[in-house]
């Protein structure tokens, strides 16, 4: 029903706010593209009563980071009563918590890096595990403060406990994982295809990689062997499922094949809100399963709903 008017909601006020206007933007262009009324609306602490002045039919939310993705915005548009795009409240809220996410995870069979939870100040004291190790935020995305401890390293990172920091109080440090960076999309009930993701110029997937053109490269599908294709389907269905999530999502994995081809699978992450820029990934696994970017959004458009 092209004839829906759809307030795509973008910018916020995380510290993802230029991705997100980039994806709203991006979307917005597509969904008037294909037919749907569409308004830009960037998102401020009065959103509620935008909404309420301007009565669209669906949110679509392409919103990043905190308040977009942790379950706010979901909240209020339950409130408001208005059909939204993407995960609802609690698995937003959850995927959001790599802590609990992980949780839920591990419940769920699929395997995952050792890790702990420790204020940050901790970290600056000691090493909190044996080096190689990843400190991240609880509660951010877009690899904003990850911090990677190489082998014989002998001094923690210091910027973790040092006022500078901004990512909140309590970190995760995770075992880090050697090996290949592949990543899997879902949409509603279906796994699509594997890219990995091969750093330019970068020693991980961080926010340049992500986001500026040339930061990386997207092997589409990813060259593995079949078995282990369909291992990280498997999987990234599995977590989607567990955790709860609806529309799209995107789990992230880490592949150690230096030492056999089975080598180690580690899922590492599920994105709620994956990025929808000209850069992103999930766009290009859709478009590798026979969907182009606006039959993905109006897909994700005609799927909204409210109690999600």
């Amino acid at each position: 029903m092209k004839d829906k008017h759809v307030a795509v909601l973008m910018g916020g006020f995380s510290s993802e706010r230029p991705v997100s206007l980039s994806s709203g933007n991006a979307c917005a262009a597509a969904l008037e593209e294909v037919g749907y009324k569409v308004t830009r609306v960037d998102v401020g602490r009065h959103v509620g009563s935008v909404l309420l002045a301007l009565k669209p039919d669906v949110c679509f939310n392409a919103l990043h980071g905190p308040f977009g993705e942790d379950g706010t915005i979901q909240g209020i548009l339950e409130y408001l009563a208005i059909p939204y795009t993407h995960s609802g409240v609690l698995a937003s809220a959850l995927a959001m918590n790599k802590e609990q996410a992980k949780k839920v995870a591990k419940d769920a069979g699929i395997p995952v890096a050792e890790s702990k939870i420790i204020d940050r100040f901790a970290v600056g004291a000691k090493h909190p595990m044996k080096p190689p190790y990843v400190v991240k935020p609880v509660n951010e995305g877009s690899s904003f403060g990850v911090v990677i401890v190489q082998e014989g390293q002998t001094h923690p990172p210091q910027i973790v406990s040092s006022p500078e920091w901004k990512y909140g109080e309590r970190v995760m440090v995770e075992r880090y994982v050697h090996g290949r960076e592949l990543t899997c999309a879902v949409m509603g009930d279906v796994a699509l295809g594997v890219t990995e993701i091969i750093p330019t110029g970068h020693s991980f997937y961080d926010y340049d990689s992500k986001y500026v053109a040339g930061g990386s490269k997207h092997e589409c599908p990813a060259k593995i062997s079949p078995n282990i294709y369909q291992k990280i389907q498997t999987l990234a269905l599995k977590a989607h499922q567990a955790i709860g999530c609806r529309g799209v999502s995107r789990s992230d994995f880490r592949y150690d094949d230096r030492h056999s081809e089975n080598g180690e699978l580690i899922w590492l992450e599920i994105n709620t809100q994956p990025g929808m820029t000209p850069t992103s990934l999930v766009p290009e696994i859709a478009a590798e399963a026979g969907h182009s970017f606006g039959d993905l959004l109006s897909w994700m458009v005609e799927d909204a709903s409210c109690l999600r």
